[in-house]
């Protein structure tokens, strides 16, 4: 196997690639990038056995072949290597090294077979497919990732459920995610070929995460391909394969209240500002912050038996009886800035009651936060 390369592009393969591959692993091959190398092309892979992304670059390819190295290895190498190099690799034949050489730089770093390499994805083990435009897979992930549940007892709350269904008499691809404090969700209008995603599929925290960042990157469509046990997303020349989170996502429905009557519109940036700001002396744990609703005005305060005591006063349209409400400050924050309009609709019913959170200018979103006691 001997090929050379550019700097640049075997640089941005292996960031796109690398960055699923744990630093500290107890099986060695998952610890490196599996190359191949033939009729001009590169093929980079790596995995952790639950999440595989594949990439492919042009290559100046001598002798073809196929091996592994060591994945954050050689991307630290590749890194640090001056731009517009040009990066020769070659394992001699008999060797089991690999020799890496760019300008007066030569390194010779250690390969393990091809054979022990895992391959999740297979052709034709996933049956549904269909395309999305990058820019609302991008708008499904963003408005919704940030309630996704971290622990770990609950692992079907660790991802975004996502699924087709209707909406006010209309087909829609829904994307919904809760840590049972808060829920976020959000739907786009059904893409051709997705009508078999009644039952819906729950894409992982961390796929979710790879999926986002390779978007920046894809073109103007992605195609989504599905089983009943793995989601294959695939962006140009990069296709990334997960496995799907095998659990039952709770009836969210129940969670959303349907007799709220208490309405409170405000503008959401000098919402968030304001909360922000009286944070800083709610304490560091629970992160309380009480709405007081009277008529034109929202009093904002936090206290702490270290830090003391803090209040805003922010002008809003509330034409409802007084109410005191508590929210973690962060949760706030975190459900504001997905309002991109200039207005912010509360809907409450009292200060033990779930609180339904949505942009004025947009019906596609909707949030749902549940109070604290403050």
């Amino acid at each position: 196997m001997k090929f050379s390369i550019d700097r640049s592009d075997l640089l941005r393969a292996l960031s796109h690639v690398h960055t699923i591959v744990e630093r500290r692993n107890t099986i060695p091959i998952l610890a490196n990038v599996l190359l191949r190398a033939e009729d001009g092309i590169l093929f980079l892979n790596t995995t952790d056995m639950d999440l595989e992304i594949a990439e492919s670059v042009p290559a100046s390819v001598e002798r073809a072949g196929a091996t592994t190295v060591p994945a954050n290895t050689l991307y630290d190498i590749v890194r640090k290597l001056p731009d517009g190099s040009s990066v020769s690799m070659d394992i001699p034949e008999g060797d089991n090294k690999m020799l890496v050489k760019a300008g007066r730089s030569d390194f010779r770093l250690g390969c393990l077979p091809v054979d022990d390499f895992p391959q999740m994805s297979r052709d034709g083990d996933l049956p549904h497919q269909f395309e999305i435009p990058a820019s609302q897979l991008r708008t499904l992930i963003d408005r919704t990732r940030f309630a996704i549940s971290t622990e770990e007892t609950r692992y079907y709350l660790n991802g975004i459920f996502m699924h087709a269904t209707e909406s006010k008499g209309q087909k829609v691809l829904r994307a919904v995610a809760t840590d049972a404090h808060r829920l976020a969700r959000f739907e786009i209008p059904l893409p051709d070929g997705a009508e078999n995603m009644t039952s819906g599929v729950i894409i992982p925290r961390k796929a979710v995460g790879e999926i986002r960042k390779l978007i920046e990157e894809a073109g103007d469509t992605i195609k989504i391909s599905l089983s009943d046990t793995k989601m294959q997303c695939s962006f140009d020349h990069i296709t990334l394969t997960t496995k799907l989170i095998d659990g039952t996502f709770p009836d969210y429905e129940r969670v959303i209240p349907k007799n709220n009557d208490k309405v409170l519109e405000i503008n959401p940036a000098i919402f968030a500002g304001a909360v922000d700001r009286v944070s800083t002396i709610a304490t560091e744990k629970s992160r309380a912050v009480k709405m007081a609703l009277n008529g034109k005005m929202m009093t904002l305060s936090a206290t702490s038996p270290e830090s003391g005591s803090a209040t805003e006063e922010l002008e809003i349209v509330f034409d409802a009886d007084p109410v005191e409400i508590g929210f973690n400050a962060a949760y706030l924050m975190d459900v504001a800035k997905q309002i991109e309009g200039d207005g912010c609709r509360m809907t409450l019913a009292d200060s033990a009651s779930p609180t339904i959170i949505q942009d004025v200018g947009d019906d596609n979103a909707l949030y749902v936060l549940m109070p604290m006691r403050v």
